[in-house]
């Protein structure tokens, strides 16, 4: 039987890339994104497409009716992918934006978990992917909104991974560092600009550069292709151990290895000191 799988967030990127190589690998494949105009896109190149908000109760519960109608009642997975990263200062951020941040990359992926869980339950199998990041364990400066989120994505399915023990349900992470030709830039600044003054602060010499790596179109040093990911979210669905983590990429290992090596002290100076390198795209010989 041809096993069918969900995935947030298929306009671009990561979610796009995944659902190629699922459909290509035999996959009955539900793709969603958040404008319908994605969703018109995605549909003309052949997708089965759903119009998904994961900020909306209702929207949620109508793809996810849409996707059992077309399965007979089944679902042997779900890719939540769906997110964007907000960036400024923690003592810049409206409480609001935070909230913004949970709604899209925490609260919207436990509701639609939540209603697909007693599906998997009834049917006695199926595989959660949770799209983590390597912010998910590590904390940078200027996304703490970020972080915050993915840190209690890692926690929360921590949790339920061991609530589901028995039930034939798997749960994976998959912590991800620096993408490729991703739109997480460019979706990133109108939230940016609407939630931070970036005109006035202690931080306003920092918001210029972050305004200037947005505009730039380098990728961030060690970089994978949207495929890394994908490829891992197939062995999350094929095999038949699928492992609790996946990392993806040089520094999602490097900072694994050492967030547990070193005092804290430690590892903040290098975070703040030496993060730019790995994950904002500058020069180490230029800047040595």
């Amino acid at each position: 039987m041809q096993k069918s799988v969900l995935v947030t967030g298929c306009s671009s990127g990561i979610g796009r890339c995944t659902i190629d190589i699922l459909v290509a690998r035999g996959f009955q494949v539900f793709a969603t994104a958040r404008k319908p105009e994605d969703v018109e896109h995605l549909i003309s190149e052949g997708f089965q497409c759903l119009q998904l908000d994961v900020t909306n109760e209702a929207s949620i519960e109508n793809a996810l009716e849409q996707v059992l109608i077309r399965t007979n009642g089944r679902l042997d997975a779900l890719f939540n992918n769906a997110g964007f990263g907000l960036r400024g200062a923690v003592e810049d951020l409206p409480t609001q934006a935070l909230r913004d941040q949970f709604e899209t990359n925490f609260f919207g992926m436990h509701s639609l978990t939540s209603k697909v869980i007693p599906v998997m339950r009834s049917q006695g199998y199926g595989r959660i992917i949770q799209n983590s990041s390597l912010m998910g364990f590590v904390g940078l400066k200027y996304r703490g909104a970020y972080t915050a989120s993915k840190y209690a994505m890692e926690g929360l399915s921590d949790v339920l991974r061991q609530e589901l023990v028995g039930s034939g349900i798997h749960v994976s992470l998959i912590q991800t560092g620096p993408v490729l030709f991703t739109n997480y830039r460019k979706n990133s600044l109108p939230a940016f600009q609407d939630s931070v003054d970036i005109r006035s602060g202690v931080h306003v010499s920092e918001y210029k550069k972050l305004l200037k790596q947005n505009q730039s179109t380098r990728p961030m040093n060690f970089s994978v292709p949207a495929e890394a990911i994908a490829r891992r979210v197939v062995h999350a669905l094929e095999s038949p151990r699928p492992k609790v983590r996946y990392r993806v990429g040089f520094p999602v290992h490097l900072f694994a290895i050492i967030k547990h090596i070193l005092p804290d002290a430690v590892l903040d100076y290098l975070l703040v000191n030496w993060s730019q390198y790995f994950f904002m795209g500058k020069s180490i010989r230029a800047n040595s």
